[in-house]
């Protein structure tokens, strides 16, 4: 069971001033490949706090069934522990191709963290490619994802 591009045409995009620049070049890029980006903000370089961020697009992504997400920070770290709060998000940082590839592929992930001060733009722009045009493959993955739903109902009760 492959789920593809199709499902994904809207993107939900967050940064914190740290990924600013990067948010607003992966924005424009995406636009210009057709989709339709919802941008949460930050809306400069002015140091605000990256759990709002995180946590605006991650709920987003639980509210539109078939969204993606982008957060990018300064790392991809600090909005990847926000994102994964959430039930149902599979958020993942990523730092090279073939991981964006990955994390689509076997995981599912439905948001990418991307690091600004990590990552160059040019290859920021080809993990988010990559992993838009990647599709999850199932099988034995998907008996993994459903393990991690269990794991996340029995956290609920607790």
């Amino acid at each position: 069971m492959k789920v593809g591009r199709e499902m994904a045409q809207k993107i939900i995009i967050g940064a914190d001033h740290g990924g600013f620049i990067l948010k607003e070049r992966i924005k424009q890029f995406l636009e210009s490949k057709k989709y339709q980006v919802t941008d949460v903000g930050c809306t400069g370089n002015e140091a605000v706090d990256y759990p709002a961020y995180g946590r605006m697009v991650a709920e987003k992504i639980q509210q539109e069934q078939g969204s993606l997400g982008l957060l990018i920070c300064g790392t991809g770290i600090g909005m990847s522990i926000v994102a994964n709060k959430y039930q149902g998000v599979r958020a993942a940082v990523v730092n090279d191709v073939f991981s964006a590839k990955a994390t689509k592929e076997h995981n599912n992930s439905n948001i990418l963290c991307l690091g600004q001060r990590v990552i160059g733009e040019g290859l920021a722009l080809m993990i988010v490619e990559t992993w838009l045009k990647a599709e999850f493959i199932g099988g034995k993955h998907q008996q993994r994802l459903n393990q991690l739903t269990e794991i996340e109902k029995q956290e609920l009760r607790k």
